[in-house]
């Protein structure tokens, strides 16, 4: 009887240990958890941190030169822009396959209003954000009030937009050499700035102002916490209170504008107006926001972890061009990446349940 009481104490004493391993286990994963669920933007921040450490050690001071570095940023812009403008959409658990379409529209309206309308470039710049933020609007309206399926209605808005960009522009480029000459403010965004040995653009700088906005707006106003509520559960945010159809209106329509603005920064980058640019910017844009750690499911992410993601995707590009590797390595691991951003996504919301 004394010896079953011994083992009946120490299997009680096991049992006891094992409770508290799990239990710490269960307590440092929900820990872990909670804290990239308050800071998303931490895992491709140290990502990207990481791959600037491992190019630093293959190429030394050629990489981490402030003209190398800030090339990274001026290859970045444009997408970085569109980027921004797509984080909106899938924060509010949709999807924009328009964006790189609105841009190169957007694009030609301002060149085709200045050179062949004789309206001012200024006016037609306007015009051009007027265009985008329509063509937005269209988005939005398609998927709030007839609730069309935002992957199907962007779809089609993409071939139609690019389909009219074509027939409207006769497939006409605009050089670069008449835009200096008749309309400079068109390729504003192309100029540079330099500080010491690091050379920026106005492009680079928008993009920098436009995600900190961007980050202001969505973490500090009303509005920016209806646009997560709307992409967590816009159920319960409707009858909270929430006019959720409007606010997934207003999201698509300043994602147009954004788009807008992404063209005019598009022609200071590219020098031209030419309607076959950026054709795989949407494409681009998602995958900066995927690694970026915005939840395709809606409602979790960081518009400043979509910066990081398109700065990833730059260091990679840059980093493996400059070791001299072939091209397809950089779509590889991007690839890797992608599919990782999006299983860490999955791992924290099944801690989470």
């Amino acid at each position: 009887m004394r010896m079953e009481g011994q083992e009946a104490e120490v299997s009680n004493e096991t049992a006891e240990a094992i409770a508290d391993f799990s239990d710490g286990n269960r307590g440092f994963l929900g820990a872990l958890q909670h804290w990239l669920h308050q800071t998303p933007a931490a895992v491709p921040l140290i990502v990207l941190v990481l791959a600037i450490i491992v190019f630093g050690a293959l190429l030394g001071g050629k990489f981490f030169s402030p003209f190398a570095l800030t090339l990274i940023l001026q290859q970045v812009a444009v997408v970085g822009i569109v980027a921004a403008a797509q984080s909106l959409v899938i924060l509010t658990a949709g999807i924009d396959l328009s964006v790189g379409a609105i841009m190169v529209f957007s694009s030609v309206i301002m060149g085709q209003f200045t050179f062949h309308y004789g309206i001012p470039a200024g006016i037609s710049v306007l015009l051009g954000l007027a265009a985008g933020t329509l063509m937005g609007t269209i988005n939005g309206v398609l998927v709030a009030f007839m609730r069309l399926p935002p992957f199907i209605v962007t779809l089609g808005t993409w071939q139609i937009f690019l389909a009219a960009n074509f027939l409207y522009s006769a497939n006409e480029t605009i050089r670069s050499q008449d835009i200096a000459a008749q309309a400079p403010i068109l390729q504003f965004f192309g100029e540079k700035v330099k500080i010491g040995g690091a050379v920026f653009t106005y492009g680079v700088i928008a993009m920098l102002l436009l995600v900190l906005w961007l980050a202001y707006v969505l973490k500090q106003t009303a509005w920016g916490r209806y646009v997560y509520a709307v992409g967590d559960d816009p159920d319960a945010a409707e009858l909270s209170g929430v006019r959720t159809k409007r606010v997934l209106v207003s999201v698509y329509a300043l994602a147009g504008l954004i788009c807008g603005l992404a063209g005019w920064v598009l022609i200071g980058r590219i020098g031209s107006i030419s309607p076959t640019s950026g054709q795989l910017t949407n494409i681009e844009s998602i995958t900066a926001v995927v690694i970026g750690g915005i939840s395709l499911f809606g409602g979790r992410g960081s518009i400043l972890g979509t910066l990081f993601g398109a700065l990833i995707v730059g260091v990679f590009s840059l980093g493996l061009r400059m070791v001299g590797t072939d091209p397809q390595w950089t779509y590889m691991l991007i690839g890797m990446l992608i599919i990782s951003a999006v299983a860490i996504d999955q791992w924290i919301r099944r801690i989470a349940q």
